[in-house]
């Protein structure tokens, strides 16, 4: 794509984006998320920190980040269980 139209586009978005607003929604729930799935990653990884102690390890991947993004702690105990007892 050409610059010059790639400017010209942000240019005339921003003045319009300015005047109409951007709905504040779904900006919000995509912040929300986006905060969940942070200090999930966040949890997996002193998990596996404190973990390595006792031979404990979770990989950190999208599966593993999804289940304690949407069950929160239940969830991350819930694959320390499933590490110890299946794995």
């Amino acid at each position: 794509m050409d610059p010059v139209l790639v400017l010209l586009l942000l240019g005339l978005a921003i003045p319009v984006l300015l005047i109409i607003g951007i709905p504040a929604t779904p900006l919000k729930w995509v912040g929300q998320v986006l905060t969940r799935v942070i200090v999930a990653v966040i949890l997996l990884f002193f998990v596996n920190l404190f973990g390595a102690q006792f031979g404990l390890h979770i990989p950190i991947n999208g599966f593993t980040a999804a289940v304690s993004t949407i069950l929160g702690v239940p969830g991350l105990l819930s694959l320390l269980a499933i590490h110890l007892w299946v794995l």
